[in-house]
């Protein structure tokens, strides 16, 4: 399989075979952190993140620096030549000089597509609007295959599906898998129809409904999301909706003693916190298998 140089945009744009390869490969780097790696020695990864994040920021650049290579760019786009109306085009053409790889996060949908087309670099999406999220799917699905043996499982999607980017990547993915998936949402929040469409296209078997109690007891992986607050173009429709859902202990009752709970996080209030002391909790774990993950991302795209 020939990874070097390639862009990482969508989920859609890796066979099932390949999403496989990605994963053994993180498997066997998550065998090797506590070595001393050098293969990117001498590479510079930039990280252009004009929204918010942490998780998926820091996690790249410790992914880049265990590998032994370095990272540049910035977490803020206010501080940047944007501020002066740059375009994300000159951005993107000018940074490309400085790097080897390039990670970007834009609020709007297509931006990272539009990066690769006009970068000579290859250029991987960390979230363009409410569109794809290719590299937390690709960790989403590592942890459900280390906490569950296997992917094809029953999946409950909880929470913002209209504007979660999370949920659209994790929705491809799984499709390929085979997987079972039940979309949670409130009325008006649905799983966008192309979405829903392509899994029915691929026999996918889907439950959509509003009450969570409903899929709890047949669940085996509960994935949460929040709702999606800075997507919302009316305040007073975010706030018609927020809160709908709370996962605390009472929620779990009922539920498969080995069913686990996954989150992209940030949490607002959609998990208690109660709920971390449970063993159905995998959240922060979820967070750790980024870091292999992503060093499996970096190294291969670098051809090492």
């Amino acid at each position: 399989m020939e990874f070097k140089g390639r862009d990482v945009i969508s989920i859609r744009d890796f066979s099932k075979e390949e999403i496989i390869y990605i994963l053994k490969k993180a498997q066997e780097l998550e065998n090797k952190l506590n070595l001393d790696l050098d293969i990117l020695k001498d590479k510079i990864l930039a990280c252009l993140f004009f929204e918010p994040s942490t998780r998926t920021r820091l996690s790249f650049e410790s992914a880049m620096k265990k590998l032994g290579g370095s990272c540049i760019g910035f977490a803020e786009a206010g501080i940047t030549s944007a501020a002066k109306g740059e375009s994300l085009i000159d951005t993107i053409r000018t940074v490309e000089n400085y790097c080897d790889v390039m990670v970007i996060r834009h609020p709007k949908e297509g931006s990272a597509r539009l990066a690769a087309e006009v970068s000579e670099k290859p250029v991987i999406n960390a979230g363009d609007g409410s569109n794809q999220h290719p590299t937390q799917t690709l960790l989403d699905l590592y942890t459900i295959l280390r906490e569950k043996g296997r992917i094809n499982v029953n999946v409950s999607l909880v929470g913002d599906l209209k504007y979660g980017r999370t949920a659209h990547s994790l929705a491809y993915a799984l499709a390929m898998f085979g997987a079972k998936i039940n979309l949670v949402s409130p009325p008006g929040l649905e799983m966008p129809k192309e979405i829903t469409s392509h899994l029915e296209s691929k026999g996918i078997e889907v439950y959509a409904t509003s009450h969570l109690d409903e899929v709890i007891e047949d669940t085996d992986v509960l994935y949460v999301t929040r709702i999606q607050k800075e997507r919302f173009p009316d305040p007073e429709e975010y706030e018609k909706v927020k809160g709908t859902y709370k996962i605390t202990p009472d929620t779990l009752v009922g539920a498969k003693e080995n069913m686990i709970i996954l989150h992209p996080l940030p949490r607002v209030d959609e998990i208690a916190v109660e709920v971390d002391k449970t063993p159905h909790a995998r959240y922060f774990k979820q967070v750790f298998y980024g870091l292999p993950v992503r060093m499996a991302i970096l190294s291969l795209i670098l051809g090492k």
